[in-house]
């Protein structure tokens, strides 16, 4: 069995990290940490090396369980949710985690929902945590 996480270092995905960890180990399962920019350039170098430094921290979480883990940060041009969704489709993911946070209808009109794009089109169960 194989899990993603979307993971962007956001207490939401921490918590959806540590449950994914839990479900893996009880199911014999690998995960898959992927977090997403839509792009990066010269001026953006401290937004992929912080990215970066989250993923290692997801890496070593995870293998302290002695799960088997991989981490990918995806720079394709695709909004996260249509990375994670595309992503999870390429490699065969059977269970997405994602973490969600509370924003208003409003906000989520405006400025789009990671998780909501992932629950309506992935095409495997999607697990979301608050």
């Amino acid at each position: 069995m194989k899990i993603l996480v979307g993971y962007d270092g956001s207490n939401s995905a921490k918590d959806a990290l540590k449950l994914a960890r839990d479900h893996a180990k009880s199911l014999d399962a690998s995960i898959e940490v992927v977090t997403s920019m839509v792009k990066a350039n010269e001026n953006q170098y401290e937004a992929v090396r912080q990215a970066e430094r989250g993923l290692e921290y997801t890496k070593a979480l995870i293998a302290e369980e002695g799960i088997e883990c991989d981490t990918h940060l995806l720079i394709r041009g695709f909004s996260p949710g249509e990375d994670l969704v595309q992503f999870a489709e390429e490699n065969r993911v059977d269970e997405i985690f994602v973490g969600v946070r509370r924003r208003s209808k409003v906000g989520k009109v405006l400025m789009g929902s990671t998780a909501q794009h992932v629950v309506l089109n992935a095409s495997c169960p999607v697990v979301t945590v608050k």
